[in-house]
């Protein structure tokens, strides 16, 4: 919540996705823009901070398919 990237795994309508998320729009827009995703798709939702319970400002990409990450096991064990 803190202007970093971050990945948020979901499955709609049966397909596994991920929002690509972020609450520093620039900086997600920069990086979207070096690697090919389009300004375009950008949606703006609001998120709730967990450390305060306050909704902030952020933006998503939703991603799936070739683009879509392959689960890094590491991760998911918190190691």
């Amino acid at each position: 919540m803190d202007g970093g990237l971050w990945l948020h795994r979901h499955v709609w309508l049966g397909r596994p996705m991920v929002h690509f998320v972020s609450t520093d729009r620039a900086r997600l827009l920069a990086y979207g823009d070096a690697v090919g995703i389009p300004a375009s798709r950008l949606q703006d939702k609001p998120l709730r901070d967990p450390r305060t319970d306050v909704r902030r400002e952020a933006w998503h990409w939703d991603l799936g398919g070739p683009v879509y990450p392959p689960v890094d096991e590491r991760l998911l064990s918190g190691r």
